[in-house]
């Protein structure tokens, strides 16, 4: 199981690179680092959003370990380099967020507790910042303290093309139509990373932007194209268990949380209403921000990493 290397976005040197199994078998591919720094500060457990991949995180797993911190990082089941859920492999399909959930804790017992040092931080993004949140009321939790970027804690409504209500509808609706591993509507098996970059909705940072398109070129098997219905569906339940009134104060970890200013992916406003129900978490706006906080141009990095080192105690020496 390689990675995908490209001059400039070199694979991080000395890492291991595997599959473990999933819940129910699925071959799921994994990537984790020893920290390059003293003093050891314990494990980054790096969680991707939908349609990422592990390539796409060199430049911050080469940042998290001259931290100090160790890195493992995974593909979800139906992405990345790990195992495809339906015949055509650009459908990111799941039945539920529930599986997320469950590959979650085979990775953690499966490659994190046996190999990396404690103590654990969950970073996740977008999708990935769900599916930590959804654990983070869980008893025995792995992780001392959580960072979320952009957390998909509601789907933007100028994602969803309709309201959040309309497409829940629809997405309970088609599925139980039996359309649950089709497309949503308009949506096909091109990949939003390979459009031009005038436009998008992830990132401002050109060169960023090229550099994941640049993987693609080389390994388009690592991308996945629109949602299906069954993914929105699953997507829209989830956010909906978070959003429930009582369920941000069941949440007894720190969390830090990155809003971008300018999201048009998942909603700001239900980020920052959530941190203030939240006991111990903290929000930061990241004014002309994009979706993809650590993708975007270096003022945005900049002012995350501090935020993120004061967090977490780190002191950067300056060479």
């Amino acid at each position: 199981m390689q990675l995908v290397a490209l001059a400039k976005n070199p694979v991080p040197s000395g890492g291991t690179v595997g599959t473990f199994h999933g819940y129910d078998g699925a071959e799921l591919r994994y990537a984790r680092w020893d920290a390059t720094r003293l003093p050891r500060r314990g494990t980054v457990c790096l969680l991707p959003g939908r349609a990422e991949f592990i390539e796409k995180y060199f430049e911050v797993i080469a940042d998290l370990r001259r931290r100090g911190f160790a890195v493992a990082t995974m593909d979800w089941r139906g992405q990345g380099g790990s195992q495809r859920m339906l015949a055509n492999p650009r459908k990111g399909h799941v039945r539920g967020f529930w599986e997320y959930d469950r590959d979650l804790i085979r990775f953690m017992k499966d490659v994190v507790l046996p190999d990396c040092p404690p103590p654990f931080i969950g970073l996740g993004h977008s999708m990935g910042g769900n599916i930590l949140l959804r654990n983070a009321t869980m008893p025995g939790l792995w992780f001392e303290r959580l960072v979320l970027t952009a957390p998909m804690i509601s789907i933007a409504e100028e994602s969803l093309g309709t309201t959040s209500r309309r497409a829940r509808i629809y997405s309970e609706v088609a599925s139980l139509m039996g359309m649950s591993t089709a497309y949503v509507v308009g949506g096909s098996d091109d990949l939003y990373a390979m459009r031009k970059f005038e436009g998008n909705a992830l990132t401002s940072d050109p060169e960023r932007w090229q550099r994941t398109k640049a993987v693609l070129e080389l390994r388009p098997s690592l991308g996945i194209g629109s949602p299906t219905v069954g993914w929105l569906r699953s997507a829209l339940r989830s956010c909906h268990m978070l959003k429930a009134d009582d369920f941000p104060s069941q949440i007894n970890i720190p969390l830090l949380m990155f809003a971008a200013g300018n999201d048009s992916v998942v909603s700001t406003r239900a980020i920052e209403d959530f941190a203030v129900r939240t006991k111990v978490s903290s929000c930061i706006l990241m004014p002309g921000s994009k979706h993809e906080v650590l993708q975007e141009n270096d003022a945005v990095r900049t002012r995350f990493w501090a935020a993120f080192d004061a967090y977490l105690g780190v002191e950067m020496k300056v060479a």
